[in-house]
């Protein structure tokens, strides 16, 4: 695990707990997820640092998602992060193309007036009613992300008759003929409020990634979806490139 040949840690420009952060990453990296960390006294030993300063590191991987703590068993390597790159895709492709299962359960389907954001983007007239649909999405059956998504009803008038456990990206194109080939979002990142932490199944106040997107078909907006993941399961991999300013 740890290499012996490794020297210890001595005093520093660095904090001693910011080393030690930094070599225990480096280890987290090499594992698997889930493998075990070796305990506190033996990294004390290893490392030539103090039990404080072994907790404060693993505090920190800790509360970043590198490491997770059982209690009573120990500290262990997390899940990796599913790594998007930043494309128009379902969140069923997606995790497909990520080699995890997709699942969903429909939290919510009705047919309702939206609010005034939602209605300027999917440039609905005022009084207009769409559909407000809400799944919680899945990958290997651990909860990975929440659609938030309201869909022009004059588009889709059943859509409250068909299946939403799949792809509805798949279900507008065949069953519609309404196929989504542009999207405008935007990303932010924020605190999970106790609802969102409850259907995640994470802690109030961690940090959460929160996508809004209004999809076109040909130049008809057809959804605005405020859509949630997890910080610490879910991630975006773009290529950047120098523009014009």
């Amino acid at each position: 695990m740890t290499a012996v040949s490794e020297p210890l840690i001595v005093d520093g420009v660095v904090p001693k707990h910011e080393q030690l952060r930094g070599r225990l990453t480096e280890l987290a990296a090499r594992l698997p997820a889930g493998s075990p960390l070796p305990g506190e006294r033996q990294l004390c030993v290893e490392h030539g640092v103090s039990r404080i300063t072994v907790r404060e590191a693993i505090g920190q991987l800790v509360s970043e998602g590198v490491l997770v703590r059982v209690r009573g068993k120990g500290t262990f390597v997390a899940e990796r992060a599913a790594r998007s790159q930043l494309h128009l895709a379902s969140f069923t492709q997606d995790m497909r193309r990520l080699g995890l299962r997709p699942s969903t359960v429909v939290l919510d389907v009705a047919r309702l007036t939206p609010p005034p954001a939602t209605r300027r983007a999917l440039q609905l007239p005022a009084g207009a009613q769409a559909w407000h649909v809400r799944r919680l999405r899945l990958a290997d059956e651990q909860p990975m992300s929440i659609d938030d998504a309201w869909y022009d009803a004059r588009v889709l008038p059943d859509l409250d008759r068909q299946d939403l456990t799949g792809s509805l990206y798949t279900l507008l194109a065949e069953t519609y003929g309404c196929t989504i080939d542009r999207a405008e979002q935007t990303v932010r990142a924020t605190d999970a409020d106790r609802e969102r932490a409850v259907l995640l199944g994470m802690s109030t106040g961690r940090p959460v990634l929160v996508f809004d997107r209004v999809s076109y078909s040909g130049s008809r907006p057809v959804e605005h979806a405020e859509t949630t993941y997890r910080g610490d399961r879910y991630e975006v991999q773009m290529t950047v490139g120098l523009g014009d300013g």
